[in-house]
């Protein structure tokens, strides 16, 4: 029988570990996925000899590479991320479209790169700030010129607005409970039942790791993510209403 996809990562993991801990030199993955991220959370405990450190080019970024290696291990090596913030900004923003996420990286896609060379995509204010692998960066900064149908002009970023991937929007809601599905169904405003078809499908991630348990209580300051909806961090239950439902208050990441 063929090894899984699981089977075969956590063994390039192990490969990685080991690489590093002989060498005495850094070992990098490329940018994991929220399902590889928590495959390797799950099982980083196997990987600790070596060192471990997860890290997207900005503080909050979802998708992240994983260094394999730490000062112990490595003291005489280079242990920096190979990770480039490209600022890719509408030639004339007067006249540009509005660009969004999917623009951005369909543009990207077009250009026949390998989506784990590239990071999060931010955008802020029709700029848009996308971390990416050196190796691709030139590609990008010579064939990355129009997105839709606005022309870009692409320049690196070597220092990314402060909390680019980390900005959130507070928000207060009433739920009947601290469940997991109670607060997805909440915050992305679905239906109980859409809720659950998340957890069932695998899309549902709590700190980076995958649950499944859609039944679980959030615990307090725990960042939820949500593949193709977002993610938001849970801050707790600020009051009781008479008819017992929580006031609670969560951050959305936006």
């Amino acid at each position: 029988m063929p090894d899984s996809e699981e089977q075969v990562l956590l063994r390039r993991f192990g490969e990685l570990a080991e690489r590093a801990y002989a060498s005495g030199r850094y070992a990098f993955t490329d940018f994991l996925g929220l399902a590889e991220r928590s495959l390797l959370l799950q099982n980083r405990s196997a990987f600790s000899y070596a060192g471990l450190t997860l890290f997207g080019g900005a503080e909050g970024c979802e998708r992240v590479m994983a260094r394999f290696g730490c000062e112990e291990v490595c003291p005489h090596a280079d242990g920096d991320f190979p990770i480039v913030c490209v600022r890719a900004e509408p030639v004339q923003q007067k006249f540009a479209d509005a660009l969004s996420h999917r623009d951005l990286l369909g543009a990207l896609m077009n250009l026949s790169i390998a989506r784990e060379k590239l990071g999060d995509i931010a955008l802020r204010d029709n700029v848009a700030y996308l971390f990416c692998a050196k190796s691709v960066l030139p590609v990008i900064l010579d064939e990355l010129v129009q997105a839709k149908h606005t022309r870009l002009r692409c320049t690196v970023e070597e220092r990314p607005p402060e909390g680019l991937c980390s900005r959130t929007e507070e928000r207060f809601l009433q739920v009947a409970s601290e469940r997991l599905d109670v607060l997805v169904a909440a915050v992305f405003r679905l239906s109980r039942e859409e809720s659950l078809a998340l957890f069932r499908e695998k899309r549902v991630y709590a700190d980076g790791k995958l649950t499944e348990n859609n039944s679980g209580s959030a615990k307090e300051g725990a960042v939820l993510s949500v593949r193709g909806y977002g993610r938001f961090r849970y801050l707790g239950v600020l009051s009781t209403s008479k008819k017992g439902k929580l006031n609670v208050r969560v951050e959305v990441f936006v």
